[in-house]
């Protein structure tokens, strides 16, 4: 997905995972790309949007706390999830209310 997501008319939440990779691929360019079809199956799921340079941001936009605890507990995540060591040397995750958005 290359395209800036469109979202509703706020609120949402967005779920913001800032990364720092290791050096190598070691399966996680698959992966993404999976997790990425995956999530877009998942319930709630609005819209995901990534960019990469020295800092990956991507961020996932979902309809409500409980769409995100869903897709936090979906059994092919977790097993992802699990391998994050093999591809970061630092991540964090933030979940945000969106209550404002503008553009063009």
């Amino acid at each position: 997905m290359t395209a800036i997501a469109t979202t509703p008319v706020p609120p949402y939440y967005a779920v913001i995972f800032t990364s720092v990779r290791s050096d190598g691929d070691n399966g996680y360019a698959d992966a993404a790309r999976r997790m990425v079809e995956l999530a877009v199956t998942q319930e709630g799921f609005l819209g995901f949007e990534t960019a990469r340079q020295e800092i990956g941001i991507s961020i996932s936009y979902w309809t409500s706390l409980a769409a995100i605890e869903g897709w936090k507990k979906n059994a092919e995540h977790r097993d992802v999830q699990k391998q994050a060591k093999n591809w970061y040397k630092a991540f964090r995750v933030r979940v945000c209310l969106v209550e404002k958005e503008y553009g063009f």
